[in-house]
This record gives C-alpha cells, sequence and structure tokens, in this order.
C-alpha cells in the first residue's frame, strides 16, 4: 500500500476503511498516486466526451490532472484490507459481479489477447494511460457506449445498502428528522431503515419528548413496513410546536380517489387540481370542495407525467403515449404516438409540447393537431426532465448531460457537462437566461 494511502479500523465491526489519493499527489506522479477509482473515473469521462463529440475530443495530458479526483472514504474498502479492490475486474467481482460479465459475441477471443493484456500490466501508470486514451479513439461510438454501460454502475453504488444494518442505521443517526424523511423517498430499504422505531426514540430523546403512550396501531397498507410509534409521536409533537409558534390550526383536505396506488405526478391549476398515477387514471380535482369532478380513463399503463392548462391536460403513461383531454367533459382529444418506451417528462407552452422517453429521444407535438412536428435525438440514455420556453428546448437525462436545442432545425445547440450522476430536474428561469 502507498504512502499516500490512508487505513482506518473500525473495532467493533473487524473491518479496515481504506481513504483513497486526494487532489494533493505530487508533480509528476499523479497518474500513479490518482489511485484506481480516479482512474476509472477519469477513463469514464473521456468515454462520454467522445460521445458528444466524436474522434475531435483532445487527450488527457498526462502532465496535468484531467478531473478533480476529491478525497473520500471507499465504501468498497469495508473489507479486510488484504481484499481492497486494485482492477476493474477485482471490483466487479467484490460487488458480487463476477458471473455478470458481458459477452457480445460468441466468437473466441482474438490471437495475442493475452500476449497484450500481459504487456499491458507491465507498463507504468501513465504508459497505461495513453494506451487506453488511444483505444478509446479508435473505438465506434457504440463500442464506447458498450464501455460506458459496463463501468457506469460502478459509479451507482448505494453505499447504505452495502453496509450492515445496524452500521446503516448509526449513519442515519446523524441526519436530522427533516432530512431523514427525505432520505425514506430515496428508495425502499432507505424507507424501512428511515421508520426504524429506535432511530425515532433517540430523535425524541433528543428532543424531550416522552414515551407514546396512546397512540393508536395504523392499518399495514403495504407488507413490509412496519410503523413507527415514535415517528409517529415526533411528527405530532412538531405539528403541536408548528401550530403554537404560528398561532394557526387549520384541517387539511385529504382528497382520496387512487386508493393505494402511487401519485406518480400533480399539476395544479387555478381551482382544479388533476392528479396521475400508476393505477393508468388521472383524476381531477375540486381545489375549492376537495371532490372528484371526474376521472380520465384510457391509459393502459400508469401514468408517469402530467401538464395543465385552461382547459386542457395532457398524460405520458408507461404505454408509450400521450393523450389529450378536455378537462370539462374527460374527453380524449388525441392519442399521440411515436415514443417506444415511457414518456417520462413533458413540458407544455401555448399549442405545443414537448415530451421526453426512456426511449432517449424528445418530440414536439402540436396539441390541436395530434402531429409529431419534430424528433430531437443526442442522449444516449432516458430523459426524465424538460423545460420548453417557445424558442428553445432544455432537457436532463440518465446520460449524466443537459442539453440546449432548437427544436425547428431539431439540432443541439449546447451540451453542457459536468454532472457525474443522472440528472432527475432542471428549471430555465423566465427573467434571466440562467439554467439550474
Amino acid at each position: 500500500m502507498s504512502g499516500r494511502e490512508a487505513v482506518s479500523y473500525l473495532p467493533e465491526k473487524g473491518l479496515y476503511c481504506q481513504r483513497l489519493p486526494g487532489r494533493r499527489a505530487r508533480k509528476g506522479k499523479r497518474a500513479d498516486t490518482m489511485g484506481f477509482y480516479g482512474t476509472l473515473k477519469m477513463i469514464f469521462y473521456k468515454m462520454k466526451r467522445k460521445l458528444d463529440h466524436g474522434s475531435e475530443v483532445r487527450s488527457f495530458s498526462l502532465g496535468k490532472k484531467p478531473c478533480k479526483v476529491s478525497e473520500y472514504t471507499s465504501t468498497t474498502g469495508l473489507v479486510p484490507c488484504s481484499a481492497t479492490p486494485t482492477t476493474f475486474g477485482d471490483l466487479r467481482a467484490a460487488n458480487g459481479q463476477g458471473q455478470q460479465r458481458r459477452r457480445i459475441t460468441s466468437v473466441q477471443p482474438p490471437t495475442g489477447l493475452q500476449e497484450w493484456l500481459k504487456m499491458f500490466q507491465s507498463w507504468s501508470g501513465p504508459e497505461k494511460l495513453l494506451a487506453l486514451d488511444e483505444l478509446i479513439d479508435s473505438c465506434e461510438p457504440t463500442q464506447v457506449k458498450h464501455m460506458m454501460q459496463v463501468i457506469e454502475p460502478q459509479f451507482q453504488r448505494d453505499f447504505i445498502s452495502l453496509l450492515p444494518k445496524e452500521l446503516a442505521l448509526y449513519v442515519l443517526s446523524f441526519l436530522e428528522p427533516r432530512d431523514l424523511l427525505q432520505a425514506a423517498q430515496t428508495c425502499r430499504y432507505w424507507r424501512i431503515l428511515a421508520e426504524d422505531n429506535l432511530l425515532w426514540r433517540e430523535k425524541c430523546k433528543e428532543e424531550g419528548i416522552d414515551e407514546p403512550l396512546h397512540i393508536k396501531r395504523r392499518k399495514v397498507i403495504k407488507p413490509g413496513f412496519i410503523h413507527s410509534p415514535w415517528k409517529s409521536a415526533y411528527i405530532r409533537q412538531h405539528r403541536i410546536d408548528t401550530n403554537w409558534r404560528r398561532g394557526e390550526l387549520k384541517s387539511p383536505k385529504v382528497l382520496k380517489g387512487h386508493d393505494d396506488h402511487v401519485i406518480t405526478c400533480l399539476q395544479f391549476c387555478g381551482n382544479r387540481i388533476v392528479s396521475g398515477s400508476d393505477d393508468n387514471t388521472l383524476k381531477v380535482w375540486s381545489a375549492v370542495t376537495g371532490k372528484c369532478l371526474r376521472t380520465l380513463v384510457g391509459h393502459t399503463g400508469g401514468v408517469w407525467s402530467s401538464q395543465m392548462r385552461d382547459n386542457i391536460i395532457i398524460s405520458g403513461s408507461t404505454d408509450r403515449t400521450l393523450k389529450v383531454w378536455n378537462a370539462e367533459t374527460g374527453e380524449c382529444i388525441h392519442t399521440l404516438y411515436g415514443h417506444t418506451s415511457t414518456v417520462r417528462c413533458m413540458h407544455l407552452h401555448e399549442k405545443r409540447v414537448v415530451s421526453g422517453s426512456r426511449d432517449a429521444t424528445l418530440r414536439v407535438w402540436d396539441i390541436e393537431t395530434g402531429q409529431c412536428l419534430h424528433v430531437l435525438m443526442g442522449h444516449v440514455a432516458a430523459v426524465r426532465c424538460v423545460q420548453y420556453d417557445g424558442r428553445r428546448v432544455v432537457s436532463g437525462a440518465y446520460d449524466f448531460m443537459v442539453k440546449v436545442w432548437d427544436p425547428e432545425t431539431e439540432t443541439c445547440l449546447h451540451t453542457l457537462q459536468g454532472h457525474t450522476n443522472r440528472v432527475y430536474s432542471l428549471q430555465v428561469s423566465d427573467f434571466h437566461p440562467l439554467l439550474i
């Protein structure tokens, strides 16, 4: 182990935790001291840039650091120190993916491959980087995309799920209650952890909340989720304190209609609310009375996105279609076909709506005629968010990219790089040329 690496020991778990090299690598030795993960990330960014810009991408200079590799503790280092991954194959094996190696064809490995690999292992760090740089430049986009699909999952590991439950709960205990509630929305396993009764008991003790004696047991709607009396006690006390401070106490309106199904999207316009659900329907509600005015039935898959303006409602579904509805009558005016996967997002502007899909494309539609006017292609993964101001389209996707489009010419004007993970949301300012 090099002098730049630090190892800490967790005595209660008998585990070693390796700290990878940070930003202050010595000049002339950066390629060697950057560490396995830093090198892997650098190669990944190189491949992403090639997919966006083609062969004109400049090679990395071995004398300069290509990207900032922040100092962090490796979660895969929570294994005995001798088992710390040093190659990509070791890393995949440590993550239980050793038997899932990709095979593109049944063709035998080319002659001389093993000799080349042995020669590659004998090279120094800078020489390996130079060889990989040249290899990427000589690949076709489909081959680079394959490499990205193999490497990308290694940057998206849920470190909480990798820990023993006791250690994961200990980590979450440092969060504030508000942050715990947000963490519970991350995934199913995080929700189970964030609902832990002992975890909320500690939060109650910190606030001086007594043991909950009179909390009724609630009906368990879904198996696997255990109701936490201590969490209910904390929330109840928080609401009481808030009402005392604000001097307001209003009974909320609860809109019931989707039963136990997930509400996936929500729109509010004037005195109407529109909710979409994975029960394949949309419901139109009165924001004044809280009553369900009508139910829009027609999709054959869950509704995952919607937009509303005046008397027009537009919905996107896992059935790969968009539907245009009359909010007053509940009539389906148009069904828009074209996407080959789930319609995940959309944005309505005047008579046009732009939709983004898991098929990695965006489509511009005329809601009056139901025609597809333009198709925007350029993302290499699912499009997750979109904004449209009538002149420009801005999209964010699972390929870590934000793109700015001219929908009339169907050209990508800009590709905004910098994110190291999926882009889930974005907002374009109405008053300034800013994008968040």
